[in-house]
């Protein structure tokens, strides 16, 4: 989708943002990280404006993100769920979002499970449309506090070695971090069994930098971030894996590989998590863990991205 940087009206991924605009976006974040740290959190930026939360998905931190965010800007927030909508009784995804339009909704943010979604909402709607996540496809804010947590801790983000371990293939949010991180000029390393990556040209056709890896342990060498991504249980149905054990064996980060790795190496993971599983406990808890912070620098992007759109 052909974007004016200078008058972006929605946020479906990272695909079609310049490294510019990403340094100013984490920018914005970190004036709206200093508004979240006030005593009274709230700023009039949006007063007036309604944002409809969109959730075709159960969500916990990306909604309640969300809300928090456009609260903080003083929006109007409303909560859509399709549960007990008129989804149930055969509504398309197109007349909800002619009849939230017509109900004077500036900004959407939704969440679906298929992929391309956020597109369709976008082409039917002429208020600003934020993908939340879609499918397989993408989770750009997501990305956007990845980028923001690691340009905080780190300092900046070009040069760095990033990896990114589990479940590569299926994942909206490694495909999102992989536009953001190479435009940054992070040095991206993809680590997975091979049915958990699926054709490697792919990746290699479509990020030409990103090193492509199914050694756990030869990857994890001069890592600055490490992020595990959640093992679908899902997936064990398909044959995808011999088993949960043997996968945490080769690819999870366990108490043995984190005492290899430097004390200034960020662990990372967009949860949900399966301790005990891609990510050990002793990892979840460790100092140079960032797993939190994730979640709270959620709510600062987000503010920073309904205020961009919404100016």
């Amino acid at each position: 989708m052909a974007t004016d940087q200078a008058h972006r009206r929605h946020v479906i991924d990272l695909d079609d943002f310049a490294a510019d605009e990403l340094e100013e976006i984490l920018e914005t974040t970190e004036s709206m990280k200093e508004v979240l740290s006030r005593e009274i959190k709230q700023v009039p930026a949006l007063r007036g404006r309604t944002v409809v939360n969109m959730f075709y998905e159960e969500s916990t931190r990306t909604r309640i993100s969300f809300e928090l965010a456009a609260k903080a800007l003083s929006a109007n927030v409303v909560a859509f769920s399709a549960r007990g909508s008129s989804v149930e009784k055969g509504e398309s995804l197109i007349d909800t979002v002619r009849t939230l339009q017509a109900l004077g909704t500036d900004i959407i943010v939704i969440r679906h499970h298929q992929s391309g979604a956020p597109y369709l909402a976008a082409q039917h709607f002429r208020g600003s449309v934020i993908n939340a996540g879609d499918g397989r496809h993408a989770h750009p804010t997501q990305a956007l506090l990845d980028l923001f947590t690691m340009r905080e801790k780190l300092g900046q983000i070009r040069g760095r070695k990033v990896v990114i371990v589990g479940d590569i293939i299926h994942s909206r949010v490694a495909r999102s971090n992989l536009w953001g991180l190479t435009k940054l000029g992070a040095n991206v390393t993809l680590c997975a069994p091979p049915t958990l990556l699926g054709p490697e040209a792919y990746w290699t056709g479509t990020w030409p930098e990103v090193t492509i890896s199914h050694r756990f342990d030869a990857a994890l060498e001069g890592a600055d971030v490490v992020m595990a991504l959640r093992i679908q249980k899902e997936r064990m149905q398909g044959g995808l894996l011999p088993s949960l054990r043997e996968y945490s064996r080769a690819y999870a980060i366990t108490p043995e590989r984190l005492a290899r790795l430097g004390a200034q190496t960020l662990i990372m993971h967009p949860g949900p998590m399966n301790e005990g599983v891609e990510i050990w406990p002793e990892a979840v808890s460790a100092p140079n863990a960032v797993i939190e912070e994730q979640v709270t620098n959620g709510v600062a992007v987000r503010m920073a991205l309904l205020y961009r759109l919404a100016a």
